[in-house]
């Protein structure tokens, strides 16, 4: 995937500042040393910090004795005062794929305390723009995600940074499956901001529904935000909210993160109601996803392999399904992907201008009057009520790969839902014929890395609110729900505009979106 690099300003930047500064911005010390508050910048100029970060060919340092050194404010986590010390812990790029925490300190001297206590605020201002600073997390570590290692990514990787941030972290290690529902049930919301798992995206979902059993569900899933270390193998996630996969990144971006409300989707299937907060799959991508269980492993490889395990038998999955479709034309979805685009402010809760196509597509989250209440109720009743008659019902012999996505990517490189918005209460459905040459098919899944897929003619894409998918036919198979195995039987699926309430970098998903949509027509 196309990674955020960790220099990039947040959608939301700091306050605005002049080019060149004002007097107030700058901080001047001994021997010719200076900070200073330039555009998105602190630019500091001293040849001692300069020269430690000059970029380096095997080991050796190259390039012209640089005097000045500058640092993104979307990069400084903390600055403070004390005993007669400023101090400044920032986020050093030592990679395209890592960040760890380095320290600037320089002694008041001459300088009153009450002056660069005033310039520490104002640059942490300008650092942390609209993002909390000081998070209150409730960090869950899944020392068993993916290939393993998530203990060591967080005490090496994430934890220094947090720590760095000032942000009060309160830490559990997960012992087994389902044990973050518990603890979310139970927990005290108002001792903390944030819930932030260590793992793939098994432990997010076991935290939302966590929330989502609770008495005063509604008011919990819109209080507590949910955040994501990416320790496992697809890192759905953070790919979507952080922009990418890599742990000490995504920390950064958590750190810097603003809250984003986010549509999530109630699931029923027999007696049962689940959240799901990223998809649902039937077909290949199911069986690619669950199948390959025993391959954890291999990481997020695992994924290739059980396609190209599957992708010649031409497998099938006859069923039914009906759906209530607001968007049925991929124009006319570009359109709306450019509307939500253009007009909208995804950090704040949406109750009232709701789109058009989304006018149906769920009740408030923000009235007062719900706060104490649990789950919304079901609108279209549940899998084992009659199917509402404005739904559209079809039968399919040859069906190939069903799913239905809530965010962007599904893993690193996997961009199936190109339109997908974080908060504009419509679900995102494709679906293909499983009867193509697998030439075709290859085409097909290699285009999902470009982004490309949505204009794939063998593809239907549709912005629905509700479907209900039926198997025929076949006893036996896999259905996934945000990668976690439930019985081959028929469900249910309707979605609740910004029920839950994520930190995202920049407000958005990070994705790019259908291609083309900058040049959609906004007319009808």
């Amino acid at each position: 995937m196309a990674e955020v690099i960790p220099a990039s300003a947040p959608a939301h930047p700091p306050a605005p500042s002049t080019s060149q500064g004002t007097a107030n911005d700058v901080l001047l010390f001994p021997k010719g040393v200076s900070l200073a508050l330039i555009g998105d910048s602190l630019v500091v100029k001293d040849k001692n910090q300069a020269r430690r970060h000059r970029t380096k060919l095997c080991g050796i340092a190259v390039g012209g004795a640089a005097s000045e050194l500058s640092i993104p404010l979307y990069n400084v986590l903390w600055a403070e005062v004390a005993d007669e010390v400023l101090t400044i812990d920032c986020a050093d790029p030592v990679s395209k794929k890592h960040v760890r925490v380095a320290r600037l300190t320089y002694a008041l001297g001459d300088l009153a305390a009450d002056t660069v206590n005033a310039w520490a605020e104002t640059l942490l201002k300008r650092a942390y723009g609209t993002a909390q600073r000081q998070k209150r997390a409730k960090v869950l570590v899944n020392p068993h995600a993916g290939p393993g290692g998530a203990d060591k990514i967080w005490e090496h990787e994430v934890k220094p940074l947090f720590e760095a941030a000032r942000m009060s972290l309160d830490v559990v290690r997960t012992k087994f499956s389902g044990e973050a529902i518990g603890i979310c049930e139970s927990l005290d919301i108002n001792a903390y901001d944030v819930v932030i798992p260590c793992s793939g995206d098994g432990l997010p979902y076991e935290c939302i529904n966590g929330l989502g059993k609770r008495p005063d569900a509604r008011k919990a899933l819109r209080q507590l935000a949910i955040a994501h270390i990416p320790c496992g193998s697809g890192n759905a996630m953070s790919c979507n909210l952080n922009g990418t996969h890599r742990p000490s990144l995504a920390a950064l971006a958590i750190i810097k993160g603003v809250r984003t409300p986010m549509d999530l989707m109630s699931v029923t299937q027999g007696n049962t109601r689940m959240l799901s907060f990223l998809s649902q799959s039937v077909g290949i991508i199911a069986e690619c996803d669950l199948g390959t269980e025993n391959l954890r492993w291999l990481g997020a490889a695992r994924f290739n392999v059980g396609l190209m395990q599957r992708i010649f038998s031409k497998k099938v999955y006859p069923c039914e399904i009906s759906m209530k479709v607001e968007i049925p034309e991929k124009a006319d979805i570009k359109a709306h992907y450019k509307r939500e685009q253009l007009e909208y402010d995804y950090t704040t809760r949406r109750e009232k201008d709701v789109p058009k196509e989304a006018s149906l597509a769920g009740e408030s989250t923000s009235s007062d009057t719900d706060a104490g209440e649990g789950l919304p109720p079901l609108r279209f009743g549940t899998v084992n009520d009659k199917v509402p008659d404005d739904w559209e019902t079809a039968s399919y012999d040859k069906l190939g790969n069903f799913y239905c996505g809530n965010m962007a990517w599904m893993a690193p490189d996997a961009n199936f839902f190109t339109a997908a918005c974080p908060n504009d209460g419509l679900m995102d459905v494709v679906f293909n014929d499983g009867d193509i040459s697998a030439a075709k098919y290859l085409e097909l899944l290699t285009s999902v890395e470009s982004g490309r897929l949505f204009d794939k003619p063998h593809v239907t894409y549709r912005k629905v609110v509700a479907y209900r998918f039926t198997p025929r036919n076949q006893k036996h198979g896999y259905i996934s729900i945000d990668g976690e195995h439930v019985p081959f039987e028929p469900f249910q699926v309707e979605v609740h505009q910004g029920l839950g309430t994520v930190l995202s970098k920049s407000g958005r998903y990070e994705a790019a979106g259908p291609s083309g949509w900058e040049e959609a027509s906004l007319s009808s």
